[in-house]
């Protein structure tokens, strides 16, 4: 149930938007108001959940490292893997964000008839990069559907993602990855026994969205065209608030359109968070400066402070007949 479930809330979803529109002409409902409440959701999601996290107190200061930390001149410090400064931080992170640095170089253990293997997750790191990167450059290509006039940057980038001239029209690079990533991060979750055995619903029902939107996007592409300008009359009315109810574009736009949709409405209250709380993570965000900079934890309830002149002026008498030498008897 584990991996049927969320298989089935999918369909579902699909189902739905195209009896809605195939059917019922709901075309005002999947194409305008589920579209808006969908964005609203996400960015009231999303403001909320960076603000919780921005408010949240910090004790200690926890980076997680895997290099020598700054101390002594002559000892050589790891700046990237063990930041001293915030300068440092932010290569840090950058390498983290664009590289998934810290996967490509994790490692993981394996208990085999022979023993404990070591192994690599360079699979893994390569599947979500292909996945990602994928999904960003996709992301970027559909603005031409929300800009009037299409930036020049845009053709070029789309040049690129299609260089290899395959098909009429052209095989975008990113489709093929984005499916490659997606079918191995799921088929990962179903056929490992370890990942599958710690998996929830929750962790296969965005990427079974993901696989559906991926899926609907590629159909029309190459498969059941539909009016690209109609499209963007939809798409643009969104952008402008002169929503227009595209009736006469295929049920597969609205397919598509309300996975998307759902997607949004899910991301801020999903682990699909990490997007952003990798920024607010502390064992990221914060240099390892502990043997220079005292941290001083907020949770702390305050102290009175007991200084050794006041403790001479509280009970100098007494140490004094106790023969205790004084700092003012010098």
């Amino acid at each position: 149930m584990k991996i049927l479930g969320p298989l089935v809330m999918v369909l579902a979803i699909v189902f739905a938007a195209w009896v809605g529109t195939a059917c019922l002409h709901l075309y005002t409902f999947f194409g305008v108001v589920l579209p808006y409440a969908a964005i609203a959701c996400f960015f009231v999601g999303f403001i909320i959940r960076i603000v919780r996290w921005g408010k949240s107190d910090v004790p200690f200061a926890i980076p997680t490292t895997g290099g020598q930390q700054k101390s002594l001149p002559w000892i050589k410090q790891a700046k990237v893997d063990n930041p001293f400064t915030y300068w440092g931080v932010v290569a840090r992170m950058a390498l983290e964000v664009l590289t998934f640095r810290s996967l490509f170089r994790g490692a993981k253990a394996e208990k085999t008839e022979d023993g404990l293997h070591i192994g690599s997750s360079k699979w893994l790191w390569l599947g979500a990069l292909a996945f990602h990167w994928s999904m960003f450059i996709i992301v970027l290509r559909h603005l031409r559907l929300f800009l009037d006039p299409v930036p020049a940057w845009l053709g070029v980038l789309e040049s690129f993602d299609g260089m290899f001239q395959i098909g009429l029209p052209i095989v975008y690079l990113t489709d093929v990855l984005i499916m490659a990533g997606l079918v191995f991060l799921f088929f990962r979750r179903v056929v490992a026994p370890r990942i599958r055995y710690i998996s929830q619903p929750m962790d296969y029902f965005p990427v079974a969205l993901l696989l559906t939107i991926a899926i609907t996007g590629i159909v029309m592409r190459y498969g059941f065209r539909v009016d690209i300008t109609a499209v963007k009359e939809v798409t643009m009315g969104l952008v402008t608030f002169h929503p227009v109810a595209g009736e006469n574009i295929a049920p597969i736009l609205y397919m598509h359109l309300t996975c998307v949709c759902v997607l949004m409405a899910y991301f801020p209250f999903s682990k699909l968070m990490h997007a952003a709380g990798i920024f607010f993570s502390p064992t990221r965000n914060m240099p390892n400066n502990s043997r220079a900079v005292r941290h001083v934890n907020p949770w702390n309830y305050p102290v009175k402070v007991h200084s050794y002149q006041e403790y001479e002026e509280e009970f100098g008498e007494k140490m004094k007949k106790l023969g205790l030498p004084l700092d003012g008897d010098e």
